[in-house]
């Protein structure tokens, strides 16, 4: 078995990387020398993600995933333009594991109180600006006013939904009530309001919605924001990103994508200033109080996965 029949055994566990939506935009073809990362043209999200940052993002997550798997089975893997992997002639360099990659965790949910400790943030690499909670929550609401008020936004939203068990994708892809952190009965509503989103809007839908929020950043804690830099691009952004979040990990940290104070327009020009940058990913970090739940993903339920830690 040639090294590209080796990771092809295990993306499963490569597809634990994060997307948008937990959409899986990647859609890895297998050559005898080589795996291209397409994109799935079905799970692109034109309405929330027009530029296509958070599908490149999510891209480059998956590749960095690869790469890391691929140096613990002792593979010597590189990434090409394309983007590709192709052989190498070392083994990737990297501190992680395919037990970190078990590990990460998004948490929708509330954190304890704290802001995050200097050292863990001198373990961060540059280019993450940090912001305390309170600072943005004016800035949530109008966000989340926009993005439930977008009818186009909303609905691309509610399509990538899974708010009971019996969705028939809950266990494949979207973001399920459990990953929102939803009661049953806020599920219930959640589910409603969206499928009678035309009426429920000239009601007042959006602002209800936002309000739903308005406490999430009410407290003393930490907002990190991936800037951009000079000598990447998304693709590479994206695998710094899964760096972050796997670092965080490792410190028992969780985080909370608040993409829609990037794609806002009234509160994405604030951020920059305030970060004095490119924000191309927001997100809260803390302590969960329970343990988050293990997001859904394709294909995982039928892998023959090699001995690793399997808990979430």
């Amino acid at each position: 078995m040639n090294w590209v029949e080796q990771l092809r055994a295990t993306e499963a566990i490569c597809r634990r990387a994060p997307s948008a939506h937990n959409t899986q935009p990647w859609r890895p073809e297998y050559h005898t020398d080589e795996i291209t990362i397409d994109v799935d043209p079905g799970c692109r999200l034109p309405d929330s993600d027009p530029t296509g940052r958070d599908l490149a993002l999510g891209i480059g997550a998956f590749v960095e995933t690869c790469l890391i798997v691929s140096a613990e089975l002792g593979l010597t893997v590189t990434v090409a333009p394309g983007p590709r992997l192709v052989a190498a002639a070392h083994r990737y360099a990297t501190p992680f594991t395919i037990a970190d990659i078990e590990a990460r965790r998004v948490a929708r949910g509330p954190y304890t109180p704290g802001y995050l400790d200097d050292t863990v943030l001198a373990d961060l690499e540059p280019g993450v600006a940090h912001v305390p909670t309170r600072d943005l929550v004016s800035d949530l609401a109008i966000a989340d006013r926009w993005m439930f008020g977008t009818p186009a936004v909303a609905v691309e939203l509610r399509d990538w939904l899974r708010l009971s068990p019996r969705h028939p994708r809950y266990h494949l892809d979207g973001l399920t009530d459990r990953a929102l952190n939803l009661s049953r009965t806020e599920a219930r509503f959640l589910s409603a309001a969206l499928r009678a989103y035309p009426v429920a809007r000239r009601l007042g839908l959006p602002a209800l919605l936002a309000a739903s929020g308005r406490d999430l950043l009410r407290y003393d804690g930490s907002v990190l924001v991936l800037l951009a830099a000079a000598d990447d691009d998304r693709i590479s952004a994206g695998r710094r990103l899964l760096r972050t979040w796997l670092t965080l990990a490792r410190h028992g940290l969780a985080v909370h994508p608040l993409s829609q104070l990037i794609d806002c327009p009234a509160t994405a020009g604030r951020l920059a200033e305030r970060v004095a940058g490119l924000p191309l990913a927001v997100f809260r970090v803390g302590r969960p109080p329970t343990a988050p739940v293990r997001s859904a993903r394709r294909g995982e339920q039928l892998s023959t996965q090699p001995n690793s830690s399997r808990r979430r």
